[in-house]
């Protein structure tokens, strides 16, 4: 194992586009890290340089603390899994998983003990006679799997492994991966555009934009404490709604209605501003007449024509558009295109109890959790709420729990 540190990587094409753009970034010795962002964020390129397929414009790269910036991809003990799986069709099972150690004249004995040992951990001992072509997508993704732990490496490195399969394969498929990382225990970068993933597999979470280094934490970190705009609106399903807000005193003028700021840091961050962009999670919202009295006095409740509703089963979603300055609809809208989304309205989504009984096309009474929401600058995108001590007790609960795992993993 090994752990892999960047030190302001840049990777400039001939045009002078700058695809990753001076990222510093540490991965722990057998950590997990994910490299998540939009379509053309660079993740996949800083993932190719790390295995050395891609060319370092400038900035050091160091596995186990030696500089690799001119070593060979075959010299640097890497194992990649790609997206389309790269399988020999021609090759049996068996030997799709042999082939690295046979590249390596290992012994024969050697690869029938090792190839075995994968193939019962990844539950692929009674398909190692088989071709490729007569596998799922589930199990043409283990095989692969499966090359990439059979050499022994000291890092994993996955390109979108799981793009390819449909979503209930793909739900089982993160679970097997965690499962087996933290069983073997193996430094692991795993670069994916899906916020799910994202949220349920690493260890930490790099968030990417334009080649850009966002902000680096846990899942729970980046839902809670996003450092912006961007960050706030990729992390999460539904994202973060936005609402464009002028300032009185403590009190927000929203489109869905006017609220005061209880919390006293949260209102003195919007000291000096006349406008903000008040951050809500649709979790965050609730039908006011399904909620206590008691409840209520801590939040906030507010009228809006709820436009169309999603009935769940176990949960349900309204949809309510607003009016906003012309502006921000447009600064909203670009980043909602930005994040891979298509929003033609700006509009908020609240998640409601499946018991709620709100009906499109009619005002309705919700309630907003105030002590949760936060507050971005309109301009610079920065959070001007982020709680700091919140962030570090995160970020020790986040370094324990990962450090009480490696242990059981050894035994202590």
């Amino acid at each position: 194992m090994a752990a892999i540190t960047m030190k302001k990587i840049v990777k400039r094409y001939g045009d002078g586009f700058p695809a990753v753009n001076e990222v510093s970034l540490d991965v722990r010795d057998g950590e997990f890290m994910i490299l998540v962002g939009p379509s053309g964020c660079g993740k996949s390129t800083l993932l190719r340089m790390i295995v050395g397929l891609e060319d370092i414009t400038s900035g050091e790269m160091l596995i186990g603390g030696k500089v690799v910036n001119k070593v060979a991809p075959r010299q640097r003990n890497l194992s990649m899994v790609f997206q389309n799986y790269a399988l020999y069709p021609h090759l049996t099972v068996f030997e799709n998983i042999a082939f690295p150690l046979r590249l390596a004249k290992t012994p024969d004995d050697e690869v029938q003990r090792r190839v075995k040992e994968t193939a019962e951990l990844l539950e692929l001992t009674e398909h190692l006679d088989r071709k490729p072509a007569n596998l799922s997508g589930g199990q043409r993704q283990r095989v692969a799997m499966g090359r990439a732990i059979v050499r022994q490496a000291d890092a994993f490195l996955f390109d979108e492994p799981l793009s390819n399969l449909d979503a209930k394969l793909r739900g089982q498929m993160r679970t097997e991966i965690s499962r087996l990382q933290r069983r073997l225990g193996v430094t692991t970068v795993y670069v994916t555009h899906d916020q799910t993933e994202a949220m349920t597999l690493g260890d930490r979470v790099a968030v990417l934009r334009k080649g850009v280094l966002q902000q680096v934490g846990s899942p729970r970190e980046l839902y809670e404490e996003p450092v912006n705009l961007f960050v706030a609106g990729f992390i999460g399903s539904p994202s973060m709604n936005f609402l464009p807000a002028s300032v009185d005193g403590a009190s927000l003028d929203t489109p869905l209605g006017r609220f005061e700021l209880r919390d006293d840091r949260k209102a003195a961050a919007l000291g000096g501003r006349e406008v903000v962009l008040v951050g809500v999670r649709p979790e965050h919202f609730e039908d006011a007449s399904l909620i206590s009295e008691e409840k209520k006095a801590k939040g906030a409740t507010v009228h809006a024509r709820v436009d169309v509703t999603e009935w769940l089963g176990n949960e349900q979603y309204a949809y309510v558009p607003y009016e906003a300055p012309a502006d921000l609809s447009a600064q909203l809208r670009d980043l909602s295109r930005e994040l891979d989304g298509d929003q033609l309205r700006t509009q908020a989504i609240v998640a409601l109890d499946a018991a709620s009984t709100i009906k499109p096309g009619g005002e309705s009474e919700l309630w907003i959790d105030t002590a949760k929401v936060h507050l971005f600058d309109p301009a610079t995108g920065e959070n001007l709420t982020r709680d700091e001590e919140h962030v570090a007790r995160l970020t020790r609960l986040t370094d324990e729990s990962r450090d009480a795992h490696r242990k059981a993993q050894r035994g202590d």
